[in-house]
């Protein structure tokens, strides 16, 4: 079991709750990491938490006062800081451990057992897509903090590296070349409805065209989210009454009308990639969708692999026929939703943890793994190198994501260098 020591936190309110929840003494809460950091030894391990732009400062502090750190993606918003955190965890010899946390998951788990055990043959594709979630993109990318490049990081690299990382690992090597496309196609001037205004709220109205629109801000923080208190709500107001809601959408960003917002990061990327065994793959990011959830398509030489996070049922079908060939009526099987195959084609449902809160469980399955494991190595009974995932695996996918942003900027391929 690990224990919270201390926090950095520059709103008093949550500084102060958070000490509270963990028993911590006034002195160990502070407003900011540089004073936690100047202290002798502050901890075993340290969570970076800051926003994107934030990452590089304390995780090198960390380094050089030679603490682990378990590091929030993405691990900074240009290659250059990228390549510098990793040279200075080279140096240290400490650990940094990206939360890449869907590796941790049990349904991308399975997938990646699946495949080594053969379950389809050798993998030639890969079709996977992150569908955001049209209220969810427009919390995060249109209002929120992720809505500016300058203030934050590119769309696939703050959303779907993530993604990037799962590709790389299920493929089972580098990443040579992609290309990409995409855009901001719909959130922006433009677009917007005929009458609407600058704000879902003003303090005394709500817009006029609100029944029509479906970002409309007060139908989801007060209406739709009436019962919720955390997240999403939390990151508009500490108050969460009706009347604090309000305040907030009258007076902050989450009450601007989407159209008519400082936002400038895509709204959708497309990307191919190729690996050097010869898998290809497509990412598909979208925040125009009615689910927020991962679907992923993995087809091989005997079979496909089908699967869905937030379900958690995942489908494997084999090329070959199950038990004995059955006197037949017809040309094709069907199954329950229609589709048809060849007869007896072999298939198999599971049904994995379908958890859709902390990243389908990853959030909590990375942290004890990591603990462990440190703990482990910390009293000589193990490698520091623990986690699922490792530091080296997600630089790989981070330079995907700048390949990315070149190709879809530069309209162009880009070759990704060998190591």
């Amino acid at each position: 079991m690990a224990r919270v020591v201390a926090v950095a936190e520059p709103i008093a309110q949550r500084r102060d709750a958070f000490a509270a929840e963990h028993g911590l003494e006034p002195s160990d809460a502070v407003a900011g990491w540089h004073e936690l950091l100047a202290r002798e030894r502050a901890a075993d391990v340290v969570i970076v938490a800051t926003p994107d732009r934030e990452h590089v400062g304390p995780t090198l502090a960390a380094l050089e006062c030679g603490i682990d750190v378990i590091l929030e993606k993405p691990i900074a918003p240009t290659a250059a800081e990228v390549h510098a955190v990793a040279a200075a965890a080279e140096r240290s010899g400490r650990a940094v451990i990206v939360a890449h946390v869907l590796r941790y998951t049990t349904f991308f788990s399975t997938l990646k057992a699946l495949l080594e055990a053969g379950r389809i043959g050798r993998l030639v594709t890969i079709t996977h897509a992150e569908h955001i979630g049209y209220w969810h993109f427009a919390h995060s990318f249109v209002r929120g903090n992720w809505r500016r490049e300058a203030d934050s990081s590119p769309m696939i690299l703050a959303k779907a590296c993530h993604d990037l990382d799962l590709l790389r690992w299920l493929a089972g090597d580098r990443c040579t070349s992609l290309a990409s496309y995409g855009g901001l196609s719909e959130f922006r001037a433009d677009r917007a409805p005929a009458g609407a205004v600058a704000r879902c709220w003003d303090g005394a109205a709500r817009c006029p065209v609100a029944a029509a629109c479906p970002f409309d801000a007060v139908r989801f923080y007060v209406d739709r989210a009436a019962g919720v208190t955390g997240w999403p709500v939390s990151v508009i107001t500490d108050d969460p009454s009706p009347e604090g809601r309000l305040r907030a959408l009258a007076t902050g960003p989450y009450g601007r009308c989407v159209y008519h917002s400082d936002n400038d990061v895509a709204d959708h990327q497309v990307t191919a990639l190729e690996f050097a065994n010869g898998v290809r793959a497509t990412l598909t990011v979208s925040g125009l969708t009615a689910d927020n959830t991962r679907t992923i398509t993995l087809n091989g030489t005997r079979g496909e692999i089908r699967g869905r996070l937030d379900t958690g049922e995942i489908e494997v079908r084999s090329f070959l026929p199950s038990g004995e060939m059955a006197a037949l009526s017809g040309p094709w099987d069907h199954d329950e939703f229609g589709r048809s195959s060849m007869p007896r084609d072999g298939r198999e449902v599971l049904h994995v943890s379908a958890a859709t809160d902390g990243h389908g469980g990853g959030d909590d399955a990375m942290l004890g793994g990591v603990i462990a494991g440190l703990r482990a190595a910390r009293d000589g009974t193990a490698d520091r190198s623990v986690a699922r995932t490792s530091l080296a695996a997600s630089v790989e996918s981070h330079e995907m994501a700048f390949a990315a942003e070149v190709s879809r900027r530069e309209r162009r391929l880009v070759e990704l260098p060998a190591p």
